[in-house]
């Protein structure tokens, strides 16, 4: 955790004055200077947390990351693995920074579903309007008409998505290890339809509205008097609660909520949705199930 420039000045301070009034009337110089140096400061100023804008680019270019031949994320100018670290002392926002990335990553690995793997994204609930959340999957060309065999790939809890398996594995590692890619060109090989579960997408996040509350002013049958002086506390109210907020959230981050997908909003639901409209329905024999992690739990349940 980050120590901000407040804590390292005003705590001395704060002790220093706690000290001097202990003291005798001596110390009385000593307080008016002190208290005299209080009121210069701009604590608008100091209370700013050192950490850069939480604005990141959303292309692996934009990082200057790329994935080389081998399918490792290397650096574009130094070759250099990726670095979690880019800025040191600044745990949240190298964090913010590599949850940017990966992002980007899970739609690299979609292109790459679509683009290397010939798979079709489908989109879920099947009879969704066009105005509510909406999740989807990846299937093969014969996934549904396969008379033989069938593979259903699900992956584990956390920020993975369709087509992964470890989203450390793929920064820190290659595509082969973190992806599912390999499981489903060799299953194609063989014969396989295929199927990629994409239980972790439950639900899409939007912009919390904000609620309006009315002035206790609006009242027009108070005195004015007694209406000027709620205004005034109200103010007050306001302006030391805007400044905690500064303090707190200095980068203005949006409050979001979360929409569940209908039918879908949890892995186990999701597994048994994909079952009754697709998996159930297809003409496959044989139907192969490969699991990792949570993935596992969600097959037992269904």
């Amino acid at each position: 955790m980050s120590i901000s420039l407040s804590s390292l000045i005003l705590l001395p301070i704060w002790i220093s004055m706690a000290q001097i009034q202990q003291g005798g009337p001596d110390e009385k110089e000593k307080t008016t200077a002190l208290k005299d140096l209080l009121s210069r400061i701009d604590l608008d100023e100091l209370m700013k947390k050192d950490e850069p804008p939480l604005d990141f680019p959303d292309t692996l270019e934009g990082f200057e990351y790329a994935f080389n031949e081998k399918g490792q994320l290397r650096h574009i100018k130094t070759g250099e693995p990726f670095v979690f670290n880019y800025r040191e002392d600044l745990h949240r926002w190298n964090q913010k920074r590599y949850e940017a990335l990966g992002e980007i990553i899970t739609k690299y690995v979609y292109e790459l579903l679509e683009k290397d793997c010939n798979l079709k994204k489908i989109s879920i609930p099947v009879d969704a309007t066009e105005s509510e959340p909406k999740s989807f999957i990846f299937m093969s060309e014969d996934a549904l008409t396969n008379p033989q065999k069938l593979m259903v790939l699900i992956h584990g809890s956390g920020v993975v998505r369709a087509g992964q398996w470890a989203r450390r594995l793929i920064i820190n590692e290659d595509l082969d290890s973190g992806t599912q890619i390999p499981f489903i060109k060799r299953a194609m090989d063989e014969g396989y339809g295929v199927i990629v579960l994409n239980p972790n997408e439950n639900y899409i996040e939007v912009e919390k509205p904000k609620i309006h509350v009315p002035s206790s002013s609006d009242s027009s049958d108070e005195p004015a008097e007694k209406r000027e002086r709620k205004d005034k506390v109200s103010k007050e109210t306001k302006k030391r609660r805007d400044f905690y907020e500064k303090y707190r959230n200095p980068q203005r981050e949006k409050e979001m909520m979360q929409l569940y997908i209908r039918e879908n909003g949890s892995p186990e639901e999701h597994a048994v949705y994909v079952w009754d409209h697709f998996i159930a329905q297809s003409a496959a024999e044989n139907v192969f199930f490969v699991a990792h992690s949570y993935g596992g739990l969600a097959f037992v349940e269904l």
